[in-house]
Parts: C-alpha cells; sequence; structure tokens
C-alpha cells in the first residue's frame, strides 16, 4: 500500500523536497503559512493539510522548519501533530535543530506510542531539487527501516548515525566543517584578488590538489559571479552554529575557530546580508581588505 506522507514546511529545501516524494509516488500532504507555496504543491498533486489533520491522516509526517521552536509547535503545540496522531505514526524531523530540543520532542512522541525520527540533511537547494541529499538520520533502527523508502526519496545518501539526537548531532559537525571551510576558502580568495593574480585560473590550478572539496567547487563558481541567491541562507548558518556552540560547551568542546565565525556570521547580519548564501562569507574578508573577488 502507498504511504500517505505529511509535509510541513515548503521552503528552499521543503518545497522541491515534496515534489521528489510527489514524483516517487507517494500520497503527500503538504502545509506552509507561503500559501502560494502550498498551491503550488497542490498543483503538482499534492493536497493542502493542517498538522492536526496530518497526524489522522498520514503514516508518515516530515518536518522541515527553521528552527526548534518550530518544530515543537507543529508537533507538540495546539492543532499540533501529536494532538491526533495514533500509535506507528512516525514523524521525521528534517529541521537542524539543537539535539537537547530533538530528543525533548522524541520523548513526547513516544508517551503517544508515535516513533520520531531526527533526519537532518547537507546539500543545498540544489540536491534537494535533484533528490541526492546527504541524509544523517537518528532513532530506533526499526522506524527507520519503515520509511528508509521515504528518505531515499529525497537523498542518495541515507545513514541512521544512533540513537535520537545523533543525526542532529552529526549536522552540527557537518555545519562545522562546511562553513570553516568556506571560511577559510574566502580567506585565500580575497588575498589571489588582492594580489591581482586571476582567481579563477587560480581556483582551477588548486582545486585538484588537496584544497579541492565539494565546497570550492559549489562556491567558487558563484562567488566569481557575485551570486549570493541563498541556497544556505547567512541567518540559517547563523543559528546552526549557535546551536553548535551551545551543545559544544554544555558538553565540555571548546571550539575557538567556530566561534569565531559565529561572531563572522552576526557580523554579516548586521551588515545586511542575513538572506544571503552562506557564500556570501566571501563579503566580510572583502570589506576588511577592501577588494572584490571577481572574475577577470
Amino acid at each position: 500500500m502507498t504511504k500517505t506522507i505529511g509535509f510541513i514546511g515548503l521552503g528552499i529545501m521543503g518545497k522541491p523536497m515534496s515534489l521528489n516524494l510527489l514524483k516517487a509516488g507517494f500520497n503527500v500532504s503538504v502545509y506552509d503559512l507561503n500559501t502560494k507555496a502550498v498551491e503550488a504543491l497542490v498543483e503538482a498533486g499534492g493536497k493542502a493539510a493542517a498538522p492536526a489533520e496530518m497526524g489522522e491522516t498520514c503514516d508518515v509526517i516530515i518536518t522541515m522548519l527553521p528552527a526548534s521552536q518550530h518544530v515543537k509547535q507543529v508537533v507538540l503545540g495546539e492543532g499540533g501533530i501529536l494532538e491526533t496522531a495514533t500509535e506507528g505514526t512516525v514523524i521525521i524531523d528534517m529541521s537542524s535543530i539543537s539535539p537537547v530540543a530533538s530528543v525533548e520532542i522524541a520523548e513526547e512522541a513516544a508517551k503517544k506510542g508515535v516513533d520520531m525520527i531526527d533526519a537532518p540533511v547537507s546539500g543545498g537547494e540544489p540536491k534537494a531539487i535533484d533528490g541526492t541529499l546527504a541524509i544523517m538520520a537518528g532513532g530506533k533502527e526499526s522506524a527507520f527501516e519503515s520509511v528508509k523508502d521515504v528518505l531515499q526519496a529525497v537523498g542518495s545518501d541515507v545513514t541512521l548515525v544512533g540513537k535520537n539526537g545523533s543525526g542532529v548531532t552529526a549536522k552540527l559537525a557537518n555545519q562545522i566543517i562546511v562553513n570553516l571551510n568556506i571560511a577559510a576558502m574566502s580567506e585565500a580568495l580575497v588575498l589571489a584578488a588582492k594580489a591581482g593574480i586571476d582567481v579563477e585560473k587560480m581556483y582551477q590550478a588548486i582545486r585538484g590538489g588537496l584544497a579541492g572539496s565539494a565546497v570550492l567547487d559549489a562556491k567558487v563558481p558563484l562567488i566569481l559571479d557575485r551570486n549570493f541567491v541563498a541556497g544556505g541562507r547567512i541567518d540559517i548558518n547563523l543559528k546552526d552554529l549557535t546551536n553548535v556552540m551551545e551543545t559544544a560547551h554544555e558538553i565540555g568542546v571548546p571550539l575557538p575557530l567556530s566561534s569565531q565565525l559565529l561572531e563572522i556570521f552576526h557580523a554579516l547580519k548586521v551588515d545586511g546580508k542575513a538572506g544571503d548564501d552562506h557564500g556570501g562569507i566571501v563579503q566580510y574578508y572583502e570589506k576588511l581588505a577592501n577588494v572584490e573577488v571577481r572574475k577577470a
């Protein structure tokens, strides 16, 4: 029998993910405060439904929301999923929230016989569109196996990391690596630009060596085109790094580089760049050096 999926949150990531679930043949109900996004999914074959309605009618409910408070609201709040969800329903939270909040929501869901899996993603908008996201999951193995087909409709690398909270913890580690990589790359690009060399040729020269990375290939061409349209917004990554630092301090892990990058994100936000892609970190360094990284 075809699973009925509820999908809450049709933003940059959620909208293409929902479309991929429809393409995979699932029955998909959707909810978002943005009515135009809902209408687009209904036109594609989905159905509009509120969270409580999804609790009654859906086998699996996915949340893809900006922060912990939004996930708590739609799962635990008034008119939320748990008001109506029955035993055996699986909630998959694919947002990037704090491990503490994720475990707390999972424990409340378990009281109603509802399994929750934290399954944040990596890959940004391009991989959300082509259905090749990397998905790091936390939760019971039996629940994970029961929804693996759903996860594989939106991602190509799907890994159960461990118990509840493990997926979001893996995502925090991912965000450290990705964002510090962008920052290091930005320093290098600004140095090259100020020195007056052809940055595009430098990129071609180094990308096949040890400095080469998925981040380098994804972000340098966009920076050279001055394209900071968000695939991963600065304010969302600021939220993720705030979660990184809070979690790290709680368990006694000093993160000097991450803490400095968090301040850089705050500076970019104050400078009006909160809605830019995190490749826009380069603009912080450009301002310091009074130079712009562009094609020759």
